[in-house]
């Protein structure tokens, strides 16, 4: 069974956009939820009503992967099922480690969605000796002094990053220094890595914090800025100082996602 190391997707190659990438995940889940349910055929208006985006958006970016789908029929559920894992990489085993095995490490391993999305979790590392040989997930618990060799011996290129933020940049430099390419880091803090490694980032805090913003403002459109500032828990309200340059709320930053 081929590695990821051996082969990788030709996204790049063949010019597909990065936000075209980003949506292809949105498209093939929907997608396999309809071949679950042998749905031969899909419109492209229900299929992007299913992905969350809108036809013309979704026509585009299918004209990128050179399917146009039939008028008056739509598009071919499995072909395209197909079509999507192999531009995404996911008709191969891909070997990964995860790093980090407290609380949130330990769901990721036991998350039982990788192997159907073509992923291999190859091992579990993490820095506590009280780890090492622990069962999680059906797989033992490996001490950090062994992920060079883990990395090696496993043709891993991909690495889950899950330790506590003061860690995961020594453990990001020491990954990349094994060969790993890809890195999905659930550590709040910005990893710094060279070129040639992409870094995907989810941070469940700043998702929440852009959530609770949505939820001002719709609470704002509701009821007005009066009623907003009543709520219970609201902070009070200050007139700004003439000529300061600071807003109601002084010169703290708004919250942006890093």
């Amino acid at each position: 069974m081929a590695t990821g190391r051996t082969h990788r997707p030709a996204t790049r190659s063949r010019g597909i956009p990065e936000a075209t990438v980003a949506r292809l995940p949105l498209y093939l889940r929907a997608l396999t939820a309809l071949s679950e349910r042998s749905v031969p055929t899909v419109s492209s208006e229900e299929l992007a009503a299913a992905a969350g985006v809108n036809s013309a958006k979704l026509r585009k970016d299918f004209s990128y992967l050179g399917s146009y789908g039939t008028r008056g029929v739509g598009y071919d559920v499995e072909y395209l099922v197909y079509q999507i894992s192999r531009e995404l990489g996911l008709t191969q085993d891909w070997p990964v480690v995860i790093v980090g095995i407290g609380n949130l490490g330990a769901a990721l391993a036991n998350y039982g969605g990788f192997a159907s999305r073509g992923f291999r979790v190859a091992a579990l590392i993490d820095a506590d000796p009280a780890m090492a040989g622990k069962p999680v997930a059906g797989l033992p618990v490996r001490h950090t002094d062994e992920l060079e060799s883990i990395i090696r011996d496993n043709g891993v290129s991909i690495g889950v990053i899950a330790t506590p933020a003061g860690a995961a940049q020594q453990v990001c430099d020491r990954l990349v220094a094994a060969g790993i390419t890809s890195i999905l880091n659930f550590a709040p803090t910005v990893l710094s890595v060279p070129d040639g490694v992409d870094v995907r980032k989810v941070d469940l805090s700043i998702e929440l914090q852009i959530l609770a913003f949505h939820e001002q403002r719709k609470a704002g459109e509701e009821s007005g800025p009066a009623a907003a500032a009543s709520r219970p828990g609201a902070p009070a309200r200050t007139a700004p100082v003439a000529g300061s340059g600071k807003g109601p709320e002084g010169d703290v930053p708004a919250v942006m996602p890093a």
